[in-house]
């Protein structure tokens, strides 16, 4: 099927258009998506797990895996580096070879890094099956990028919200139910558990997930990705552990200028390249950049909150402000934050149809900013610290489900996997610095209490105003997102063998409301296989329709 997109945008280019591997005139109507957006869904909460797997017993690690303190953080710090690592190489990789071929990688890799940990105590070989635990979370940008591929218009926008607040739905549920596992059970249950999710997230994908047929043109950038990998690794290395390391000696500052050095041949060898793992002067485009930018902000107000609430929640009441709560309560408290996110993806989808995934985003940020301002002065009770979770979790619901499609908006459907797991980064060097900062002020905000240093209560209210200084800057960072058109949809028309014709938007998503239309005329491929109408034509010519 030829097919002529009427509304082409100058300026985008056009040799990145996704093609079908697949013959288009024997497929099938786009699919319901019945299936498909759980068992996604479930893969993305598998794969957060990892990130908070082992929270509950962070301060036993030392003696559990006899080592140093400083050592035993390393456990933590190799699947924070990975997981930033996999996003966006896994994400190209999708693009080229099939998404859901990638994610099921991905999650064997999973698989094997949880059994490698389930099986030792060494600290070395704990990390290197860390760091595969963390390769993982490039699912969440393929599980986007499938529900892109196969879901019917009407649907994508709730999906997609579900798919991207997977990652605090994860980590909130997995705080109460892995503190419960740590008090009841040997350690290495945990990594037990992980390993079964991931085989049972396999055999569901397997089950009910289709590889799509789309695919985009050229090969993977090896030295690309390896460029990308040194750089992130020599990035977020004196970030997580500059608290560690003194932010003033030298290691850390070597790191960072190298980071810079690295970062900055990667992009040149980018921009000279056919076929890049990142296309930077796509990235370099308003929406795109300004949205990976929020998102930073975003992954910093996310993480600040799971960061406070659980050691307010269990330092004793002897301090005067400690709430006095066992690990598993703790847990409990701050698992309403995932739950939320979760619970209004299908708002976002309402509001991104009436008002656009600009306005979503901002009233999620201002949302975040409300509940961490209130947080300030609800400190006295875990009710209290429900409420909070509550409020933030709204907020950071809206706004991570707002994401992916600015992103997808944005970019052609060959660079779905790719777009996303640049996003996605984003915001895990927003947790990263989140982390960084959060814990370096309750650090330096502390009393001693017998043989054990605490934050204070003013520590935790600092690091509140952080989070919420941190999301005002979101807020005005995206206030200049380009508005979403959608007078500017191309419409497909397709003639078929007798002479009906079906029409489809020229969006990569089906035309979903609240998204805004994929620029030049990889639109047009991505609404071969899978554009969306109530039956496929075996079709051998397209004409021009009138755009509204």
């Amino acid at each position: 099927m030829t097919q002529t997109p009427t509304d082409h945008i100058p300026g985008r280019a056009t040799t990145g258009a996704a093609h079908p591997v697949s013959d288009p005139t024997k497929g099938g109507p786009r699919r319901t998506g019945r299936g498909i957006v759980p068992v996604l869904a479930f893969a993305g909460i598998v794969v957060a797990v990892m990130q908070t797997l082992l929270v509950p017993v962070i301060k036993d690690l030392p003696t559990l895996l006899r080592t140093a303190p400083s050592n035993a953080t390393w456990v933590m710090t190799a699947t924070l580096l990975a997981g930033a690592v996999a996003t966006p190489i896994m994400g190209r990789l999708g693009d080229l070879y099939g998404k859901r071929r990638m994610l099921l990688a991905s999650l064997a890799v999973m698989v094997v890094g949880s059994l490698i940990c389930g099986f030792t105590n060494d600290l070395v070989v704990m990390i290197v099956g860390r760091a595969l635990q963390g390769f993982a979370m490039g699912a969440i940008p393929l599980g986007i990028g499938i529900m892109r591929d196969e879901l019917p218009r009407e649907r994508l926008g709730s999906a997609m919200g579900l798919m991207s607040s997977s990652i605090g739905v994860g980590g909130g549920l997995a705080l109460p139910v892995a503190a419960l596992v740590a008090q009841h059970a040997n350690w290495h249950t945990l990594f037990f558990t992980a390993a079964g999710l991931g085989v049972l997230s396999m055999t569901l994908t397997v089950l009910f997930v289709p590889e799509t047929p789309l695919r985009a043109p050229g090969r993977f950038d090896v030295a690309g990705a390896i460029g990308l990998s040194a750089g992130l690794v020599t990035l977020l290395l004196p970030i997580t552990k500059g608290s560690d390391w003194g932010w003033s000696s030298p290691t850390t500052l070597g790191l960072f200028g190298a980071a810079a050095l690295i970062l900055l041949l990667w992009g040149v060898m980018e921009l000279r390249i056919a076929d890049p793992l990142v296309d930077l002067r796509t990235s370099a485009r308003r929406e795109v950049l300004l949205t990976n930018l929020a998102s930073i902000t975003v992954g910093v107000a996310f993480y600040a909150i799971s960061l406070v609430l659980p050691q307010l929640l269990q330092l004793p009441k002897s301090t005067g402000y400690g709430l006095g709560q066992s690990m598993v309560v703790a847990g409990l408290c701050v698992a309403p934050l995932g739950l939320t996110m979760m619970l209004v993806a299908p708002l976002y989808a309402r509001i991104a149809a009436r008002r656009g995934p600009k306005s979503s985003l901002l009233l999620g940020m201002l949302i975040i900013a409300i509940g961490y301002g209130a947080g300030i002065g609800l400190m006295d009770t875990p009710w209290q610290t429900v409420i909070v979770a509550i409020v933030v979790g709204a907020g950071i619901g809206l706004a991570y489900s707002s994401l992916p499609a600015l992103i997808i908006g944005a970019v052609d459907p060959s660079e779905t996997g790719a777009a996303n797991g640049l996003n996605t980064l984003m915001r895990s060097i927003g947790t990263s610095v989140s982390s960084a900062v959060i814990g370096m002020v309750l650090a330096h905000m502390s009393l001693r209490m017998g043989p054990v240093t605490v934050p204070t209560l003013s520590g935790f209210r600092v690091s509140f105003l952080i989070a919420t200084a941190a999301v005002v800057i979101g807020v005005v960072v995206a206030a200049f997102l380009p508005a979403q058109r959608k007078t500017a949809r191309p419409t497909l028309v397709a003639r078929s063998t007798d002479g009906t014709t079906d029409e489809a938007d020229a969006t990569g998503e089906g035309g979903v409301e609240g998204v805004g239309s994929v620029r030049g005329a990889g639109a047009a491929a991505a609404a071969g296989p899978v554009g969306s109408g109530q039956r496929r034509a075996s079709a051998d010519a397209a004409v021009p329709a009138k755009t509204d």
